[in-house]
């Protein structure tokens, strides 16, 4: 039973919870009371409003929709949506909108609705409440706002110009012009300047005119553009006596505000809640100071502030940890040659300092020295450890030894030479031994090294000398301070130099050096040395005796006095660095190494060399030319190649070339100017080798030569030229007129007297291997017929009529004296011996008919032949010979004819009707068989 109670209990609370939520969410609260005002200087519109929750008592979060327009728009041009919770006090509600633009420009009215958070209902919009701006007044002329005519560098700035009631705007502008991006209506124009900057346009010119020409019809503003305070920076307070505080600051950056508009600063003081009674100074630094009085801790606060806005800057102190103090004055000092005692004086009173000293070195070194002063008025430090003689600069500052905050400014700087002493160290002495008739000249040089220091105002050197052998009384020479050498005689003994430098107090330590007796002296090979960026390096042969190193050299070697120069170096050095500033390319210099031992030097080794290697200062002047057809030797014997020189001359080069043509000449290398044309080259590496030979030139023709000498810098550029022409070469004249004109000549007589000259060199006589009446397959001797004939030296056999040929019989022997009858050697018929054929010499084994023609003109120049011809002078040798023949033995020639058929009786006595050709240009003469 009690179960059932308690659910029914559970679900009437529920309906009724339900009941109370749909209620409440049922309920509007609309808006009432709805106020706006405007704040013209800010531009901001101030809504206030009322809500009717009378029906609700408890706290409600409720959402506002607040829109805002312009009179003249239709178009909303704000939405936002505000939400609050309201409590049970009632207040009214209260809204901020910031307008872009101006509010006299524009009439501007807001409307609001509401509804709760538990609620998706809106209520009904409120009426448009409407805050009127001067577009509705009757104005007397145009006008142009804002009001305020200072604009923030970086900032969108909206204008607006107001004509007059019923008029219409003609012109609305800026200079520098921009783009007007918007207008209302012919009453209200709008210009829209973005991001202004000070650089293009430090102010802003506007103007405005309606629809007449009179004067109240136009307006006109400027506007000047600049920027809000920077923040003060170093903002701090302090005091220097404890009376009075002063707080300075730095102002920061331009504003490009100047006059009524400049940055304006003011100081408060918190816990007093009062404007600090000071006035604000401002130069390089702002500074503002007031007395102290009673008050020890502050809280101050500088305001910066011009229109475009306002920036602050806090600091809180107790005035007794900020003692700053005034700078000592009235300095004076003690000194002696090692020591100042500085004192000063202070402006505070009470108060324990603690002093700093700063002591400037005559090498710009600077020392600090720190000293606790007294409650004493002044204050003093000794400064020990200085250099006699000697300018030294010093200052002093304080600052509060119990609470120490900063450091007062510095005094004035004292300036003090301390007193003089006795001069420190000794000098540093060198010399050069000339040697004379009868003695030496001797040349010392002095120099002050660093360790040596005069310590006095006015300082002198004197010079002594005397022998070391018998103590001799020594001679003296005093010198001022602007001497450093100086020129003696002593003879060929040892002598012992000193040199001493003096002031006011006393004399320094002497300077010792021991000239040895004359003696003959070998002379040193100089060796070459490189030179560096940085200087020349010298190196040499350590030797243990020594005890120091000594190198010299003059900065000046071409001029007297050359500016000798010397440097020491100690017993375990080997090499060096000499560098100078008097060091130029192209200069040689040279350096004598001496080892010293008991102020006793003795030269070791010599060196020469250069900064830097330039090309030769001057070619080589070609003073001999030697020339043959086919070689040119040059001289240049008066070329130097000592100091006067910008570099070691290293050797020469020669180059050639045919004018007007490249080179190729044998043994050479190429060489290509900066034109292209191309020269032989040929180097010579001895430079005292001052003569060459260029061979393998052409007779008769025009060459270019020139001779450069090289260093270690390189050579000039080639510029000038010899020019030489080679001779024509007289044994190709000769080997000419012998190979040429003598057998022209010759063969010209030869030509002229041909017909004796053939009779007399070369007979005509025909050669039988050539006829080709012998130009058979064989030849064949034994017991045929033969054909003599004796006075045509045949090529070939015509046969006028082949019968008669064949009529004759093989072995048939003319008559000793037969019948010459002339014969025409033309318009035959021909017989050609078968060239095909290979001849054979031996006897056929069986009888063949044969013809055979006898000449007796070969029988004794066949008779020298081979064996088959031997053949010949068998058969003949039984045979009658004629005595009218000339030659023997007679020899036959078989010409082939297979259709011979004739007896010998029935030739015998006819004349032949075989003709012969000549191997020469004659007629030939037949002979009857």
């Amino acid at each position: 039973m009690m179960t059932y109670f308690m659910v029914l209990a559970v679900l009437i609370l529920l309906r009724t919870c339900h009941t109370t939520y749909s209620q409440q969410e049922s309920i509007l609260f609309p808006v009432k009371h709805l106020n706006i005002s405007k704040d013209l200087a800010l531009q901001r519109l101030l809504v206030e409003w009322d809500v009717d929750k009378s029906a609700h008592d408890a706290e409600l979060a409720m959402s506002f929709e607040i829109q805002v327009r312009r009179t003249d728009e239709t178009t909303t041009v704000w939405t936002e949506f505000h939400n609050v919770t309201l409590d049970k006090s009632g207040k009214p509600l209260h809204w901020v909108w910031d307008s872009d633009l101006p509010l006299e420009c524009m009439s501007h009215s807001v409307r609001i609705r509401s509804r709760t958070e538990a609620s998706k209902i809106w209520s009904q919009w409120s009426r448009w409440e409407t805050v009127l701006a001067l577009d509705t007044s009757n104005n007397s002329e145009p006008q142009i706002f804002p009001n305020e005519k200072i604009v923030e560098e970086g900032s969108d700035i909206t204008l607006c110009c107001i004509g007059r009631k019923g008029q219409i705007i003609k012109e609305f502008f800026v200079v520098p012009a921009v783009h007007v991006f918007n207008h209302t209506n012919g009453q209200v124009r709008l210009i829209t300047v973005k991001n202004v900057a000070h650089q293009e346009m430090p102010h802003i010119s506007v103007y405005c005119q309606d629809s007449c020409n009179e004067e109240q019809c136009y307006d006109h503003a400027v506007f000047f553009v600049g920027k809000p305070p920077d923040t003060p920076n170093d903002f701090s307070c302090q005091t220097q006596d404890m009376r009075v505080v002063t707080c300075t600051w730095s102002q920061g950056g331009d504003t490009y505000l100047y006059g009524r508009h400049s940055t304006k600063y003011t100081l408060s003081e918190e816990f007093s809640k009062k404007r600090v009674p000071c006035t604000v100074s401002c130069s390089e630094q702002c500074s503002c100071s007031w007395d102290i009085g009673q008050q020890r801790i502050y809280n101050i606060t500088v305001t910066a502030e011009n229109p475009l806005g306002k920036k602050t800057a806090t600091d809180v102190f107790d005035v007794t940890y900020r003692i700053y103090p005034a700078a000592p004055f009235q300095l004076w000092e003690e000194y002696t040659d090692a020591e100042i005692t500085l004192y000063w004086k202070h402006q505070i009173k009470g108060i324990e300092l603690f002093c700093q000293t700063e002591l400037l070195l005559p090498n710009g070194k600077v020392e600090l020295h720190n000293i606790s002063d007294t409650y004493l008025h002044y204050g003093t430090i000794t400064l020990g450890g200085l250099q006699p003689y000697t300018e030294y600069r010093t200052r002093v500052r304080c600052g509060s030894a119990k609470h120490f905050w900063r450091w007062s400014e510095w005094s004035e700087v004292q300036t003090i030479r301390t007193k003089e002493a006795t001069p420190t160290g000794k000098l540093d002495i060198w010399r050069e031994i000339t040697p004379v008739l009868g003695g030496r000249n001797v040349t010392l040089f002095w120099k002050q090294p660093p360790s040596f220091r005069a310590n006095g105002r006015s300082i002198s050197y004197e010079v002594t000398w005397e022998k070391v052998e018998d103590g001799s009384k020594p001679e003296r020479l005093s010198f001022s301070s602007v001497y450093n050498s100086t020129r003696i005689s002593i003879d060929n003994h040892s002598y012992r130099i000193s040199i001493m430098a003096k002031n006011s107090v006393n004399y320094s330590l002497p300077a010792v050096l021991i000239i040895p007796k004359a003696t003959g002296t070998k002379e040193l090979k100089e060796e070459e040395v490189n030179g560096t960026d940085d200087g020349i390096f010298i190196s040499w042969d350590p030797r243990h005796m020594y005890d120091s190193y000594i190198i010299d050299w003059c900065n000046f070697p071409m001029l007297q006095p050359c500016d000798l120069q010397w440097k020491r170096f100690g017993p375990n050095a080997s090499s060096a660095l000499i560098n100078s500033a008097a060091f130029v390319p192209g200069v040689r210099y040279n350096f004598h190494i001496y080892g010293s031992v008991a102020n006793t030097a003795s030269l070791l080794e010599k060196k020469t060399g250069y900064l830097r290697e330039l090309p030769p200062l001057l070619d080589p002047v070609v003073d001999k030319v030697e020339l043959t057809f086919n070689a040119v030797t040059l001289s240049w014997d008066s070329y130097p190649t000592n100091e006067s020189q910008s570099g070691f001359v290293r050797g020469y080069h020669v180059y050639v070339s045919p004018v007007h043509e490249y080179c190729s000449l044998k043994g050479s290398k190429k060489h290509i100017l900066p034109d292209d044309s191309v020269l032989c080259k040929y180097t010579i590496e001895n430079p005292e080798e001052k003569r060459y030979t260029v061979k393998h030139l052409l007779s008769n023709t025009k060459y270019k030569l020139v001779v450069k000498a090289y260093t270690g810098g390189g050579e000039t550029p080639i510029v000038d030229f010899i020019y030489i022409d080679t001779p024509f070469n007289s044994s190709m004249l000769y080997l000419l007129v012998l190979l040429v004109i003598v057998p022209a000549l010759v063969a010209a007589i030869c030509h002229w007297k041909l017909k004796w000259v053939k009779e007399c060199c070369c007979p005509v006589i025909p050669s039988p291997s050539k006829s080709k009446v012998l130009s058979f397959k064989e030849l064949k001797i034994s017991s045929e017929k033969v054909l003599k004939i004796s006075d045509c030296i045949p090529d070939m056999l015509a046969v006028d009529n082949k019968a008669e040929a064949q009529k004759l019989h093989p072995w048939t022997k003319p008559s000793s004296t037969p019948t010459e009858d002339k014969v025409d050697c033309h318009n035959s018929s021909w017989i050609y011996p078968n060239k095909n054929e290979e001849r054979n010499f031996m006897p056929t084994p069986a009888p063949q008919t044969r013809t055979w023609f006898e000449n007796f003109t070969y029988s004794s120049h066949l008779a020298a032949e081979s064996d088959p011809y031997q053949i010949l002078e068998t058969v003949e040798a039984s045979m009658p010979e004629p005595s009218a023949m000339l030659y023997q033995p007679h020899y036959y020639f078989d010409i082939f004819n297979e259709d011979a058929a004739a007896s010998p009786r029935e030739i015998a006595g006819r004349k032949t009707s075989l003709r012969y050709i000549s191997q020469t240009d004659v007629h030939c003469i037949g002979r009857k068989l």
